[in-house]
């Protein structure tokens, strides 16, 4: 049973009021919709529209697995033929480190661009956004991490994913990191979504199942935190429904046989959809936790998400039962006769069935103990601060829920200490 402090109640009262207060101001806010090209071929049809815009020269960031593999050919060779010219960045790694945000804004500015395509996994299209912001406000990327701290408006972006996770292609968001902190850092602003987007599922028919599964569970954590949230809308609902029906179809079919297009374009539709419900109803304490396991260990983020989501879901579930119910029967995993209590369970259950079947580990191997506080202390103060959850965790509950997943064998090594992604992790990232 968890016990909370005449203290930690008030501050919590404080902080919801606080939370829904900002909640209204969200509804009010106006987010552009990017205009989408969907099916096979789509990134070649993106190439040929960026071309109608009479750019000058197009950055085109990316990470060294994605430009091995030659996924960026169509859409370059229709640049090509459209007479605009490019320069590709390929040095990109996962979490979109700082350092390599600067050397993006430096050969942006050197070779005299003036717009962004992010082709591949989450951490390039976050780091296309990071450098258009920077690019556009000669400022430091730290600088302008935060909300809306640029005060001119980012480079022309566009946006191609590789994989079906992130949504960055609809959001407002921007997530890159800072390895000397082993930081997670979030820049926020309207003006990051970008122009167009490419969901080309052609693109992501090699994807190896481990980083399918990674990416549609973190697809997965973000309809369901847009829907147990405090700022969710009836839009927002709607998006977040959707991703989570066809998500459950569709997930398994994609791991199971990674050549199923009909699989990969549902995936990539169900991750935009659910981008679009987080853009504007936000997130939780999945995130905020998974955040500092990957600004500590590189975990990646996908993962991260899918190993915690059932642990903060039980976690809240007397709080959020009716969502969970709703959520249990956009799924497919119960019928409407059945009370609200067993339908929330179902869907838990459904979830643990979920990861079990797509091969997610029940614990994190880099977790350290000793870690565990500090971890625990920067998730309480990111969800806090920053995002609508139905349930304030106190120290000891974050503490309590993130040592559920410790591995069974004490990890030795020192804490804090960094592991490195293989090749097939970075392509997700």
């Amino acid at each position: 049973m968890v016990t909370i402090s005449l203290n930690d109640a008030v501050r919590s009262a404080g902080l919801s009021v606080l939370m829904r207060t900002v909640g209204v101001a969200t509804r009010l806010l106006p987010i552009p919709q990017p205009t989408m090209l969907v099916g096979p071929g789509a990134s070649a049809r993106l190439g040929q529209a960026i071309c109608d815009f009479d750019h000058t020269r197009v950055l085109v960031v990316t990470d060294p697995v994605v430009a091995k593999l030659g996924l960026m050919a169509p859409m370059l060779q229709a640049l090509k033929a459209g007479g605009t010219a490019y320069v590709v960045f390929d040095k990109m790694l996962p979490d979109a480190p700082v350092a390599l945000i600067e050397q993006g804004v430096a050969l942006f500015k050197s070779k005299g661009c003036d717009a962004i395509v992010g082709f591949g996994g989450g951490s390039a299209i976050d780091a296309a956004k990071a450098i258009a912001l920077c690019a556009a406000n000669n400022k430091h990327p730290v600088q302008l991490a935060g909300y809306f701290k640029g005060l001119r408006t980012a480079v022309p972006i566009y946006a191609v994913p590789t994989t079906a996770g992130t949504g960055s292609e609809v959001t407002v968001a921007a997530v890159i990191s800072d390895p000397d902190t082993q930081r997670k850092l979030v820049m926020a602003d309207t003006r990051l979504v970008p122009r167009l987007a490419a969901l080309d599922p052609n693109l992501m028919l090699g994807l190896p199942s481990d980083i399918t599964a990674a990416t549609g569970m973190d697809a997965l954590t973000h309809a369901v935190e847009a829907y147990i949230g405090h700022w969710r809308t009836a839009f927002t609902d709607r998006m977040a429904l959707s991703a989570v029906s066809m998500i459950f179809e569709a997930l398994p079919l994609a791991y199971a046989n990674g050549q199923d297009v009909a699989a990969r374009e549902k995936m990539a539709l169900a991750a935009n959809y659910a981008g679009q419900a987080f853009t504007r109803a936000n997130v939780g304490y999945v995130h905020a936790i998974a955040h500092q396991l990957g600004g500590r260990y590189h975990t990646p983020h996908g993962l991260a998400n899918a190993i915690l989501l059932p642990h903060v879901l039980r976690f809240m579930r007397p709080a959020i039962e009716p969502q969970l119910a709703q959520l249990a029967l956009r799924a497919k995993v119960g019928k409407k006769t059945e009370t609200e209590a067993a339908l929330a369970l179902k869907f838990l259950d459904a979830i643990d069935a979920l990861n079990t079947r797509l091969g997610i580990p029940t614990t994190l191997a880099a977790l350290v103990d000793a870690d565990i506080p500090a971890l625990a202390r920067a998730a309480c103060r990111e969800a806090q601060t920053n995002y609508p959850v139905p349930v304030y965790l106190s120290q000891a509950d974050c503490e309590g829920v993130i040592r559920l997943v410790l591995p069974h064998e004490p990890v030795a090594k020192a804490s804090g200490r960094r592991r490195l992604p293989s090749k097939r992790q970075a392509a997700a990232a």
